[in-house]
């Protein structure tokens, strides 16, 4: 019996204290998420350098073998077609998005407000009319 005593506060420990670490994190900032797309787009550029640097030095492979067997006199089996290595070229980053006018504080006034911007005159009375 002790034992279940103290498996059961085992667990509840470790209940306790993992509890802290599945909270959940805040959104992420607008810069945070373009650092995160230029991020995609240079390591999906990486990955096309890559294959394409795969594809060059398979066929160099291919090509040695064919001239080893040749001068060899071994058999050289028939070529397999393949599609041609395509070089991805140098690395492009997108141009940064401009913010909306509303992210851009077209809408803001130009100065501080001093007074807040309601009172307790009737719209007649602002305009100059008598009250009825």
């Amino acid at each position: 019996m002790p034992h279940a005593q103290l498996l059961l506060t085992a667990l509840m420990l470790s209940a306790l204290l993992t509890a802290p670490a599945v909270a959940k994190l805040p959104a992420p900032s607008d810069e945070a998420k373009a650092k995160a797309v230029a991020t995609a787009a240079k390591t999906a550029w990486s990955d096309k350098v890559g294959g394409y640097q795969l594809c060059q030095a398979m066929n160099r492979v291919a090509d040695g073998y064919r001239r080893n067997a040749t001068a060899s006199n071994k058999a050289v089996p028939a070529a397999i077609e393949t599609p041609a290595c395509s070089d991805p070229g140098p690395f492009v980053a997108a141009p940064a998005a401009t913010p909306p006018l509303e992210a851009s504080g077209a809408h803001s006034p130009a100065t501080m407000a001093v007074a807040p911007p309601s009172s307790k005159a009737t719209a007649a009375e602002l305009q100059g009319q008598p009250k009825k």
